[in-house]
């Protein structure tokens, strides 16, 4: 009976372990890294507190709570990178395309923001205050 035990016991972690692996590779295949054409462009940011509305934010209009911001092609942070920086307290220079959103960098090339990805051309971060950044085209 012991042996049964232990066969049923090893029998039940090779299944787990197939299953973690298995659900790795088909989650990182559903993940498509976009090319960063299909996200260069023009893009408005909004900061707003996290409990704002969507529609509240949109009606405060305010140009401290507001950026235009072009994300260039070469993949630099062009108008609006001043406005950003305001609100992050250091200058985006960079910018990278992720399988489920966007990084800002700084002038090192680290990440200084994640926007994730909410739906098409609508993305989110949370900065350390708690302030929200809403990015939509």
């Amino acid at each position: 009976m012991s042996r049964n035990v232990f066969t049923y016991k090893t029998l039940a972690w090779l299944m787990a372990a197939l299953m973690m692996v298995t659900g790795e590779t088909s989650m990182a295949s559903s993940l498509k890294l976009p090319d960063p054409s299909e996200l260069a462009g023009h893009w408005q940011a909004t900061l707003s507190a996290g409990n704002d509305a969507p529609e509240a934010q949109k009606l405060q209009d305010k140009p401290s709570n507001t950026c235009a911001v072009e994300l260039a092609l070469n993949q630099t942070v062009g108008k609006g990178a001043d406005c950003l920086a305001a609100w992050l307290e250091e200058t985006p220079i960079g910018w990278f395309p992720e399988p489920d959103g966007i990084s800002i960098t700084g002038k090192d090339g680290s990440r200084i923001l994640f926007f994730s990805r909410q739906r098409d051309e609508h993305y989110l971060a949370t900065l350390k205050s708690g302030l929200v950044i809403t990015f939509e085209r």
